[in-house]
Parts: C-alpha cells; sequence; structure tokens
C-alpha cells in the first residue's frame, strides 16, 4: 500500500469484530476497497457486536463516510449491534450527513400535455409511414429492374423455386378459400332471402349474390386470406435467413437475393392469385345456389341461368382485374418485411404481424381505388 491509501484491519474480540480504518479515506482511494467491503457486510456472521475504530483515518471525505456508513448500516438490517469509536467532530458531521440523507428519492412524475404526447404520436407514425413507403418503392425498383434482366436472360428465372411457391402458396390455399367463400356465398344468400323475401322480391337474391361474389368479396376475401397465410409466410421465412446471416453469406458468394428470393415469390403470387379468385368465383356462387335451392325454392339452373340474364360478365373481369394487383402488393409487403427483419427472433415476430397488417390494409386502399375507377368509367 502507498501512504496515505485506504486500509483496514479486522480484529477478532471476545465480544464480536473490530474495524479499524486506516488513512485517507476519500474518494480517489475507495475504488479497491468497495468490493471488499460488500463482501465483509454480504458475509453471514454471528457477531453480535461490529466496532468501526475510525481513529486511524486522517482524511475523510462524504464518499468515504459513504461507503463506512453502508458497511455499517448492512451489519445493522443482520441484527448486529454497530457502532463507531474515535471519530472526531468534523467526521461526525460527515456521517450525520450521510446518514440524514439516505431516503429513497422519488423522481417527481413527468407531466405530459396529452395534446403534444398526441401530436408526437401522429407525427412519428407520419414519418414512419413515409420511411416505409420509401424503402417498399425502393424494393418495387430494383424487383423490376430484376425482372427485365431476367426476361433478357430467361435462364436467370428459378424455375424450381417458381413452381415451389406456386404450390405453397397458390395450390395449398385451395381448400380454406374454398371453404371460406362457399360460406359467405351461403351467408349473402340466406340474409337476401331473409330481407328481400319481405318485400316479395326474393328472386333477386340471385342478382345479389352473383354480383357481390363476382365482384368484390371473393377477390378481397382470398387477397385476405393469401396475406394471412403465405405473407405472413414469406416475411418469416425470409426474416429468419436474416437472423441466420444467409442473405448475407448470399451476397458475399455474388448470389443476388432479390432475383432467388423475392422474384419467384411475386411472381408465383401474380399468377396463382388469380387463379385462387376463379376457385372463390365458383364457390361462393355454389353456396349461394345451394341456400337459395333450400331457402327459395330456386334450382340450380334456373340460378344460372338468371344469373347469366341480369349479371353481365364485365362484373367478373372487374373481380379478376383486381387480382394481379393484390398479389403483387402482398408479395412485394412480405419479402419487404422480411428483408428488414434486424437480427433477433422477436424482431421476426413483428414483422411478420407487420406485413399482415400492411398487406390487408393495401388490399382495402387499392380495392377502394379500383371502385372509383370503375364508377367513373362506367365498368
Amino acid at each position: 500500500m502507498t501512504t496515505g491509501a485506504a486500509t483496514f484491519d479486522l480484529e477478532q474480540t471476545s465480544r464480536g469484530l473490530r474495524f479499524v480504518a486506516k488513512g485517507q479515506w476519500i474518494v480517489a482511494n475507495l475504488k479497491s476497497l468497495d468490493g471488499p467491503l460488500r463482501k465483509l457486510a454480504g458475509q453471514n456472521r454471528r457477531e453480535r457486536e461490529f466496532i468501526v475504530d475510525l481513529g486511524g483515518v486522517t482524511r475523510l471525505d462524504t464518499a468515504g463516510a459513504f461507503v463506512l456508513y453502508r458497511t455499517i448500516k448492512e451489519f445493522g438490517e443482520q441484527g448486529v449491534r454497530s457502532s463507531i469509536v474515535e471519530i472526531s467532530d468534523d467526521f461526525q458531521i460527515l456521517f450525520d450527513e450521510v446518514a440524514a440523507n439516505d431516503r429513497p428519492y422519488e423522481l417527481p412524475s413527468p407531466s405530459v400535455d396529452p395534446l403534444v404526447f398526441a401530436l408526437d404520436r401522429i407525427g412519428a407514425a407520419i414519418v414512419d409511414a413515409f420511411a416505409q413507403a420509401r424503402s417498399i418503392m425502393g424494393l418495387l425498383g430494383v424487383t423490376l429492374v430484376t425482372f427485365g434482366r431476367a426476361l433478357k436472360n430467361p435462364k436467370r428465372f428459378r424455375i424450381t423455386s417458381l413452381v415451389f411457391h406456386m404450390e405453397q402458396a397458390g395450390l395449398d390455399a385451395v381448400p380454406i378459400v374454398s371453404l371460406l367463400t362457399f360460406l359467405i356465398g351461403a351467408v349473402m344468400a340466406f340474409l337476401g332471402a331473409k330481407i328481400l323475401k319481405l318485400f316479395g322480391a326474393e328472386i333477386f337474391t340471385v342478382e345479389l349474390v352473383a354480383f357481390a361474389v363476382l365482384r368484390e368479396l371473393s377477390v378481397i376475401l382470398t387477397a385476405i386470406i393469401v396475406a394471412g397465410r403465405s405473407g405472413s409466410a414469406f416475411t418469416a421465412q425470409i426474416g429468419t435467413m436474416v437472423v441466420n446471416e444467409e442473405i448475407d453469406a448470399m451476397r458475399t458468394i455474388g448470389i443476388d437475393p432479390i432475383e432467388v428470393l423475392v422474384l419467384p415469390r411475386v411472381l408465383a403470387f401474380i399468377l396463382m392469385l388469380p387463379l385462387l379468385t376463379f376457385v372463390a368465383d365458383i364457390m361462393g356462387l355454389f353456396g349461394g345456389i345451394v341456400v337459395s335451392w333450400a331457402l327459395l325454392d330456386i334450382s340450380p339452373v334456373m340460378f344460372l341461368v338468371r344469373m347469366n340474364e341480369t349479371i353481365p360478365i364485365n362484373n367478373f373481369w372487374a373481380g379478376m382485374i383486381k387480382a394481379p394487383f393484390f398479389a403483387f402488393v402482398i408479395a412485394l409487403i412480405g419479402c419487404h418485411e422480411g428483408l428488414n427483419v434486424v437480427g433477433t427472433a422477436e424482431s421476426v415476430g413483428q414483422r411478420t404481424t407487420q406485413s399482415v397488417v400492411q398487406s390487408i390494409f393495401m388490399v382495402i386502399v387499392i380495392d377502394a381505388l379500383f371502385a372509383m375507377f370503375y364508377l367513373e368509367v362506367d365498368f
């Protein structure tokens, strides 16, 4: 020990433990003593008394008084009677000051103006939305450039990956899409029959079911189902690859992740969602036919003949035209959220949730835009 350093000796007495402090107990000398003092106080002792002797202390500041006071307090909490001896009046003043301030400090509750808080949240959400839109537009541009490059050199298309995702996102979704659209068609026919029967116009149930299913319900429901089922799967798959650093490894060996991961998924969605929508149209109409036959005594042949006479074919195409646009947006958002995972499993879950929410939101927005466009062009 250097001259003037803070030291202590322990003496075992008949009544307990005597702590003899020596040297300069100031903040500059306490770094090496803090650990031993905590360890000393933390030991399970059976002493009846703990005496702190400050006769050998030449200098003492508030920091030194605090660590000594803390040690005495910790012994006292263990039921050991503690006391200080050989303490000068100046040192006693420091101990009294430390003891007087030994109380938890309660931070005042921050006062937040609700209006400022709400505006802050709204502003942050707007900034995040613009940043998200900009990022998605960037991925859109890169995907289109990659698609153009693949068109020039068809060998760059990953046919195996494309077929795999067509099966996963399209064929495997047929049962759930068929069941839900069948039930929706049946519900629409049931409601139409119940309400229109009050006016003696139950025959118009055919027009209600056909118009709603062909123009809106089948494509919307199919897009939402696919967004929740396959769009989220894209995010989870690509996000897991990001967490495992597989994307970085692909870039290192010269493989373009957009060409390998994004483009096959986008193309598979664009090809399969119109087919799923067609299946949804058939099953939705079938549900309406079953209910109309059971409740209104409208035979399947009568249903189809009336639908052919009163529902123009453009209602079918109005729904089918939307499907590729929905598919492109859902696939792009799913891949975008997966590529933006930041290295943890929690991030994968958050991005997967965001993918589903954003996809459904964009599907509704695009459908509204199509509705306004169809109204303007009388389609």
